[in-house]
């Protein structure tokens, strides 16, 4: 699937916790964003699985 780039505003503290959590993890930040962001997709039932969408 392609990506798209959009800007995003982010606080200064914000973005130092996500920096330091992206670390921790072994993640450049854009790739801890997005797992964030996939994460909150799935826990909302907003995401569908690959396994929905072939069938």
């Amino acid at each position: 699937m392609p990506k798209k780039k959009f800007v995003l505003r982010v606080d200064e503290e914000t973005m130092k916790l996500v920096e330091k959590w992206a670390a921790d993890e072994f993640r450049s930040v854009n790739g801890q964003l997005e797992w964030m962001i996939t994460k909150a997709l799935k826990d909302a039932k907003r995401l569908k699985s690959k396994k929905d969408s072939n069938s």
